[in-house]
């Protein structure tokens, strides 16, 4: 009889996590995305170019580290109900940068082609690098239970039946808040279709759209610049150039030189429909009232310069007034860029032929570029902003002479800070004024309604979601 003890297997020696450059540099954007409120395309570039110099990062690199951030970023509210399906407590107890590598997880698994059995060993080994290995267990607990199903089967499982509530399930299944979720279909209107494929729209990466600023550059030059097979013709102003899946703005002469900017091509229409209405008297003064950071400034000075006019963009905040005057720097026509407040004005009463009060606002028409601001707007955000859209309107009213024409534009299709702003300053700040029927101004653009103002949308017109009213002083 052998008493002695069976030998132990020797423990395996301890393996130090390997550091993913990708995916630690998507981490830190979210991270820095939770912790200081940041937005993603103001920290990814700074990031992506360190990566570049002190990692090597190649563009496939950068390609899939943004792929990450912004994959995640937009599909936060879907993964958040699938995680917490997942785990046993409530998400609120679960520590954010955990939260933020189970996400970035669940995106490869559900957003990706990354293979399966990838995604989750590349999220455990980031979460013992950045966690340490005892929470990095939790974490490959959880991504195996996530990658039992695929996207679709997790939508069947944790999205309220439309039947039930259409709005709880509309936001899951697309990642909105349910209170956007309500107050976009209410601005659409329509059905079922109509919604889903805003919802959808905003959670697709946007194209980058250059503009090339009148008499300084041209969309011919822009598009020889980029090739043939990175650049297209805008689809409505005459002035834009798509670019292709990872174009370089920043690579081109013109843009450098500041002819021509990186521009929504929504808020090219609402500076061109501006600048397109026929005035009778003189067309010698503009006003950019709400100017930073400066796109629709610059587009508006090359348009005034072209006719011999001068524009006025005024900015209230001095670090948003310095990148007007960024913006502006060159152009052929004169021009000047102050720091003051639009709701207490320093110019006088009539003294402009144009004005354009582009008013602060929620942003929810802009959510496919800045998809965390889906996540912080509250529904009280709204009433927040009113009071000071409707000064700003009711200035830029005063601002412009009898005959003259103001644009009031926000990047928002919320009712409440459009067609309902404007509709209130006419009735009760003794302001004459009449609307004018902006969508002749948008010429060869489908689908702008009844008038007389214009509402742009993500999944009908390939922009951000741009109100325009345009107006006339009468007396």
């Amino acid at each position: 009889m052998n008493d002695q003890a069976p030998r132990k297997r020797p423990a395996k020696p301890y393996r130090r996590p390997k550091k993913d450059p990708v995916r630690m540099l998507a981490f830190e954007a979210l991270r820095a995305v939770d912790e200081r409120d940041a937005y993603a395309n103001l920290v990814l570039p700074p990031l992506l170019r360190k990566a570049r110099e002190k990692e090597g990062f190649e563009a496939r690199d950068a390609a899939l580290a943004t792929e990450l951030v912004y994959g995640t970023l937009r599909r936060q509210g879907t993964y958040d109900a699938i995680i917490a399906s997942c785990v046993d407590r409530p998400l609120r107890e679960v520590d954010p940068p955990v939260l933020d590598v189970l996400s970035l997880g669940a995106h490869q698994l559900l957003g990706t082609r990354i293979p399966s059995h990838a995604a989750v060993s590349a999220s455990v080994e980031l979460a013992r690098v950045v966690l340490g290995d005892g929470r990095a267990k939790f974490v490959n607990a959880v991504l195996r239970k996530i990658a039992a199903h695929d996207l679709d089967g997790w939508l069947e499982r944790v999205a309220p039946p439309y039947e039930d509530d259409p709005e709880a399930h509309l936001a899951v299944v697309h990642s909105h808040p349910r209170w956007i979720v309500s107050a976009l279909w209410d601005a659409l209107g329509g059905g079922r279709a109509g919604i889903e494929d805003l919802l959808e729209a905003d959670n697709e990466r946007p194209e980058v759209t250059l503009v090339a600023r009148p008499g300084r550059s041209t969309p011919e030059e822009l598009l020889a610049a980029v090739g043939e097979d990175s650049g297209l013709p805008g689809r409505w102003s005459p002035y834009a150039v798509r670019l292709a899946e990872g174009g370089e703005p920043g690579a081109l002469d013109a843009v450098r030189e500041g002819r021509a900017g990186v521009q929504d091509e929504g808020s090219q229409l609402v500076a061109l429909a501006l600048a397109g209405v026929p005035l009778d008297g003189p067309d010698e003064r503009w006003l950019d009232g709400c100017a930073g950071p400066g796109g629709k400034a610059a587009l508006l000075g090359a348009l005034a310069a072209q006719r011999g006019a001068a524009l006025l963009a005024s900015e209230k905040q001095p670090h948003r007034a310095r990148l007007v005057e960024r913006a502006l720097a060159g152009n052929p026509g004169p021009y000047q860029v102050i720091a003051a407040d639009g709701t207490r004005p320093p110019w006088r009463e009539g003294a402009f032929d144009r004005v354009l009060v582009d008013v602060p606002c929620t942003g929810l028409g802009a959510l496919r570029r800045r998809p965390e601001a889906r996540w912080r707007r509250r529904p009280e955000d709204v009433p927040g902003f009113a009071p000071l859209q409707r000064d700003l309107l009711r200035e830029a009213l005063r601002a412009v002479r009898v005959g003259g024409v103001v644009g009031y534009a926000t990047c928002s299709p919320h009712p409440a800070e459009t067609k309902a702003v404007v509709d209130d300053v006419l009735k009760r700040e003794g302001v004459s004024a009449e609307w004018i029927d902006a969508r002749p101004y948008m010429q060869g653009v489908p689908v702008l309604g009844d008038g007389p103002d214009v509402q742009l949308w993500p999944h009908l017109h390939g922009t951000d979601a741009m109100y325009l009213a345009l107006l006339r002083r009468t007396a």
